[in-house]
């Protein structure tokens, strides 16, 4: 139970800062923008804590692919498939089917800089809950 608490209030961190960084970008955003940045600040989190030891340069390459992939998955489904036309990248040179692109991606990884910080601060404060709890 301990674990499902952690990881939905990972979530909810992730997918509302999501939503609010993409509401100050584009001044709207839509709900599936929450659940595919709850999705991947909990992958990102779980992530990181089993990479401890890389680099901050490789952490945000992994981390930019897991956002572009997690965006890419998420667009094919609510702007390709169910049509609800959230955004569309088709004029943004280097772009796969509009879903995804390369400043995106670019732009994901300068993100990661922070979600690492958020991620390793939240890590912090569990484990200083469990050591007040042991």
């Amino acid at each position: 139970m301990k674990h499902a608490k952690e990881c939905t209030i990972i979530f909810l961190i992730g997918g509302i800062t999501y939503a609010c960084i993409e509401i100050l970008w584009r001044q709207y955003t839509h709900w599936s923008m929450v659940i595919a940045g709850g999705t991947s600040f909990l992958s990102l989190y779980k992530i990181y804590d089993k990479l401890k030891d890389i680099s901050l340069l490789t952490r945000c390459v992994i981390g930019s692919g897991v956002i572009t992939a997690i965006e890419f998955v998420t667009g094919c489904i609510v702007n390709l498939w169910l049509n609800l036309n959230v955004w569309n990248y088709s004029f943004i040179p280097f772009n796969i089917l509009g879903q995804i692109c390369i400043l995106y991606s670019t732009l994901w990884g300068f993100l990661c800089i922070p979600i690492n910080g958020m991620c390793h601060g939240i890590r912090k404060i569990k484990n200083a809950e469990n050591k007040k709890a042991a």
